[in-house]
């Protein structure tokens, strides 16, 4: 199974919508049906937009004191992502 399969059939016009949306993002110009006239610089650049818009990765960062070593700081740091 190729991992281009898009896995719920109804899906597929949501993901070429999207795909179009990421291309227009990034100024690629992408027409219905195939585009292999596009170089990879092109094609990675839509790819990367969809990857960046999906995979959100959220940080925060704060201090707080140490609870074992009185007087000092140490900095916490909360990473929070979207798994698809």
């Amino acid at each position: 199974m190729s991992k281009n399969n898009v896995m719920v059939p109804e899906a597929k016009e949501a993901m070429d919508r999207f795909k179009m949306e990421a291309a227009s993002e990034v100024g690629v110009n992408l027409k219905q049906g195939y585009n292999g006239d596009l170089t990879s610089k092109q094609a990675g650049s839509v790819g990367g937009q969809m990857v960046k818009k999906m995979n959100t990765v959220r940080t925060s960062s704060f201090q707080r004191d140490n609870r074992i070593v009185a007087g000092h700081k140490i900095t916490v740091r909360y990473i929070a992502g979207i798994a698809i």
